[in-house]
C-alpha cells in the first residue's frame, strides 16, 4: 500500500506519496485540493521529487536536453520526513536516498506563516565511499502543471515572463506555449521552454522568476529563483503533463560541476515558489507579502526616504565642489533627504579604468571631500557616495598590493571585462579590502549611504580553488552575500543600493539583503514609464528605485511626467535643481510633498495594472498601488492619436468612490470622470507626453 503526506498550510495544498517500492511522488501544489481524477491514468513516476544527475551515470527516456529521468534520480527512495515549525511557519524535510552510492538527498520545504509561498532548496550528503559529482540537481521538481481542467495545455496554460536588458528593463510578456515551440504533439516530447543565466548578472537577460496561469481552473504558479549569480529553470513535457524543474546552476546550461566528496555536503540555491487562485496580480500579491517577510528589517523600506543622486541627465559622472554645492541647496530646496555623490570622485579624469583604491580626489574637491559631504548634512541631508566595490580596473594603483588569488582566473589568466578585472570575495585579502573602504566612508567621512554599483559580468566563473568555473562563481557568490550580511550587521543603518548598470542583478538573494534596488540607467524619461509601471511585479514597490531627471531644456508636463514616473515607488531624484525655472522646480517640490504623505502607504500596498501589464510599445500606460480603501493611479500617455482612455478598476466595480487628480494640482488640471458602475476611470489627456497621479477612494 502507497502512504500519503497531506500537507494543508496557509492556503495551500500539497500532496506527496510514498509508493511501495520507496518513491517519493510530488503529485500535488495548489491552492485547491488534489481531485483524484486528476492523476487517474497517469504515468506516476513522473511526479518524482527530485531530479538529480551524477557524471557516469545513466538518463532514462528519450530526453533531449532536458533534466528528467536522471540517475540516481530515478534509483532513490524514501528515508524518512520531518514535519516541524520554526519561527518564519511549518518546515516539511523530505528525505532520499540512493543506496548504491550512498548519497542522502534531503528537499527542503520552509512556509512563511500567512504567505501563499513556499521556499525550497536541496541538502545533498555524500555518506557513501566514493567521490558523487553532480551535474544537476533539482531545488524543486514539480509535474502536473496543467492536469487541472479540461483543455488542452496548448490552450489554457499562460506563460509571464519578465525580459530584461541594460536600459530595457522589466519588459513583461505573456505567451502560450505554442507560440514559444511548444505543441502539445506527444505525451513527453524533448523541447523544453526554458530560461537560464550564466554569469554574476543574474537578470542579464530575464528577470530570475515566471508566472504559469492555467486560465481554465482559475489559478496560478510562480517562482523566483533567489541567487545572485548562474541560474536555470525548464517547462517541459513527462507523463502527458507538465513539470518545470527548478535550480541554481548546471553542468549543461552554466558550466557547473561539482565533486562531493565522502562526508561533504552541498545546498542548492532557494527557489520560492506558490500557488494562487487568480492570476497574474494575484500572483504578484502573494510574492509582494512573501519579499517583505523574507526582507531584512530595516529602516529605510518603512521611511521611504527621497534621494538626490547626482550623476543621471546631471553631472554624469564629473562632480566637483563647485558643481555639487548649488545642487545640494536645491536638492534640499525641494525636500530631498540623502543627497549621493555618484561616479567619478576618486579620480581628477577619465576614471574608468581606474578605479580599485576609492579615495577622493583632491582636483575634483579641492577642500577636501568631507568639507562637501559635511555641507550636505548642514542642509538636513545625508550624505552618499557611489562605490564599485566588486571590480578593479586595470589602470588601478591598487594593483601594486595585489596577485591573482585577488582575482578570477580562466586558464590561468585573470578575467577582464570592460577594462576591470573581478575581485574573488572568497579570497580573506579581498574582503578586508572591501571593509576597509566600507570603514572610512561610514565612519571617517559620515556616508549614511552607499550606492553599490556593479558594471560588469564576469562570465561562467573562476578556476581558482573549484571543480568547475561555475562552482567558483557560486562559491563568491555566496562568499559576496555573506559580506554583505556583515557589513549589514556592522552598520544597520547604513543604506546600500543594489545597482548593476540599473537593474542586470535584480533578485532576492540580493533584495532580501538591500533595501532598493536600482531600476534601470534608462536616460530617456518617456521610455522609463513602462519600465517603472512594470518593476512592482518583480520586487516591492518601497524597493523600485525611479530616476526623475527634469530636464534644463523642458516644459512644466515634462517635469511632471517625470515626477509621475518615480511617485508610487522609490524616488530616485536627479536633473539639474539649480538651474530650473522656479516653476517647474515648484512642480518638483510639489510632487515630493505629495510623496510624503502616501509613503506610509506605498510600504503596504499591493500592485495591479488596470490596462495590462506595460510594453514600450504601448500608447497608454497605468500603475495602480492598491491599500485598503485607498488607490493610487499613476497613468502616462505615451503617443497614439487617442486622447481619452478607460481604466477599468474591477475592484470597485458597483462602489461610490471619491476621485481627485493627486498631482499635479490645479494649476495643471486635467479632466477624467468616475463611472461607479462600471468600475471605469476615464482620463483625458489632450497631448502625447502627459502623465497624472489619481487617488481614488472607496467610500463605504
Amino acid at each position: 500500500m502507497s502512504n500519503r503526506i497531506e500537507i494543508v498550510e496557509n492556503g495551500l495544498h500539497l500532496t506527496f506519496e510514498i509508493t511501495e517500492s520507496g518513491d517519493v511522488l510530488f503529485l500535488h501544489f495548489s491552492p485547491k485540493p488534489l481531485v483524484s481524477a486528476d492523476i487517474q491514468n497517469k504515468q506516476k513516476p513522473g511526479f518524482r521529487l527530485m531530479e538529480l544527475q551524477l557524471t557516469g551515470e545513466d538518463r532514462a527516456e528519450y530526453h533531449g536536453r532536458t533534466h528528467r529521468a536522471s540517475y540516481p534520480g530515478l534509483r532513490m527512495v524514501y528515508g524518512g520526513h520531518q514535519d516541524t515549525r520554526n519561527e518564519a511557519g511549518r518546515k516539511l524535510e523530505l528525505s532520499l536516498r540512493d543506496e548504491e552510492t550512498g548519497l542522502l538527498a534531503v528537499q527542503h520545504f520552509q512556509f512563511y506563516e500567512g504567505v501563499q509561498t513556499v521556499r525550497c532548496w536541496a541538502v545533498l550528503k555524500n555518506e557513501g565511499t566514493a567521490d558523487a559529482e553532480v551535474e544537476y540537481v533539482s531545488s524543486l521538481a514539480l509535474t502536473g502543471l496543467d492536469k487541472e481542467g479540461k483543455q488542452d495545455r496548448d490552450d489554457k496554460m499562460k506563460l509571464f515572463l519578465a525580459h530584461n536588458g541594460w536600459q530595457s528593463e522589466l519588459q513583461w510578456r505573456s505567451y502560450k506555449l505554442p507560440e514559444l515551440g511548444m505543441s502539445h504533439l506527444i505525451d513527453r516530447g524533448s523541447k523544453r521552454v526554458s530560461c537560464s543565466n550564466t554569469g554574476s548578472w543574474s537578470a542579464a537577460e530575464h528577470i530570475p522568476m515566471a508566472v504559469l496561469e492555467n486560465e481554465e481552473s482559475g489559478t496560478s504558479l510562480f517562482w523566483q529563483i533567489e541567487h545572485n549569480g548562474s541560474w536555470h529553470w525548464e517547462i517541459m513535457e513527462q507523463s502527458d503533463l507538465l513539470t518545470v524543474l527548478i535550480s541554481g546552476p548546471t553542468e549543461q546550461d552554466n558550466h557547473w560541476w561539482l565533486k562531493l566528496q565522502p562526508g561533504e555536503s552541498f545546498t542548492s540555491v532557494p527557489a520560492a515558489v506558490g500557488s494562487v487562485e487568480g492570476g497574474f496580480e494575484q500572483a504578484i500579491e502573494q510574492l509582494t507579502r512573501y519579499r517583505r517577510i523574507i526582507r531584512r528589517p530595516n529602516e529605510d523600506n518603512e521611511l521611504l526616504r527621497v534621494i538626490f543622486n547626482d550623476y543621471m541627465n546631471c553631472l554624469w559622472g564629473s562632480p566637483t565642489t563647485a558643481k555639487l554645492l548649488p545642487l545640494i541647496d536645491a536638492a534640499a530646496e525641494v525636500g530631498c533627504e540623502y543627497f549621493c555623490i555618484d561616479a567619478g570622485w576618486y579620480a581628477p579624469g577619465e576614471w574608468w579604468d581606474g578605479v580599485g583604491e576609492w579615495l577622493p580626489s583632491e582636483e575634483r574637491f579641492p577642500g577636501g571631500i568631507k568639507l562637501v559631504l559635511d555641507y550636505i548634512r548642514d542642509k538636513g541631508m545625508i550624505p552618499g557616495l557611489w562605490l564599485e566595490l566588486e571590480v578593479m580596473g586595470i589602470q588601478s594603483p591598487k594593483l601594486a598590493e595585489t596577485d591573482d588569488s585577488w582575482f578570477f582566473m580562466r586558464h590561468g589568466k585573470r578575467v577582464k571585462d570592460r577594462s576591470r578585472y573581478q575581485l574573488d570575495y572568497r579570497n580573506p585579502k579581498v574582503i578586508h579590502h572591501a571593509n576597509e573602504v566600507i570603514r572610512r566612508l561610514v565612519e571617517d567621512y559620515g556616508v549614511g549611504y552607499i550606492k553599490m554599483d556593479y558594471n560588469i559580468n564576469a562570465g561562467i566563473g573562476t578556476e581558482t580553488d573549484a571543480d568547475s568555473y561555475g562552482d567558483g562563481l557560486l562559491q563568491h557568490n555566496r562568499a559576496y552575500l555573506n559580506w554583505l550580511d556583515e557589513v549589514f550587521a556592522r552598520y544597520p543603518q547604513l543604506v546600500i543600493e543594489n545597482c548593476s548598470s540599473g537593474g542586470m542583478r535584480m533578485d532576492y538573494a540580493m533584495l532580501s539583503r538591500h533595501s532598493i534596488q536600482s531600476t534601470s540607467d534608462q536616460e530617456n524619461y518617456v521610455k522609463y514609464a513602462a519600465i517603472a509601471a512594470g518593476s512592482p511585479a518583480a520586487l516591492t514597490p518601497e524597493q523600485s528605485a525611479v530616476w526623475s531627471y527634469p530636464l534644463r531644456e523642458g516644459d512644466d508636463e515634462e517635469v511632471i511626467f517625470n515626477m509621475v514616473n518615480a511617485l508610487l515607488l522609490r524616488v530616485h531624484q536627479s536633473g539639474h535643481l539649480a538651474e530650473l525655472h522656479p516653476r517647474r522646480r515648484e512642480l518638483v517640490k510639489e510632487a515630493l510633498d505629495y510623496y510624503k504623505t502616501i509613503r506610509s502607504s506605498i510600504r503596504e500596498a499591493y500592485p495591479y495594472w488596470p490596462i495590462g501589464l506595460p510594453k514600450q510599445q504601448d500608447d497608454w500606460i497605468s500603475l495602480g498601488l492598491r491599500h485598503h480603501d485607498r488607490n493610487y493611479l499613476a497613468v502616462w500617455r505615451i503617443a497614439g492619436d487617442t486622447a481619452n482612455i478607460k481604466l477599468p478598476l474591477a475592484h470597485l466595480k458597483g462602489l461610490q468612490a471619491a476621485v481627485r487628480c493627486a498631482y499635479p494640482g490645479a494649476s495643471h488640471a486635467c479632466e477624467w470622470n468616475w463611472n461607479a458602475e462600471e468600475g471605469l476611470l476615464e482620463v483625458h489627456f489632450p497631448d502625447t507626453k502627459m502623465a497624472r497621479l489619481f487617488e481614488v477612494h472607496r467610500i463605504d
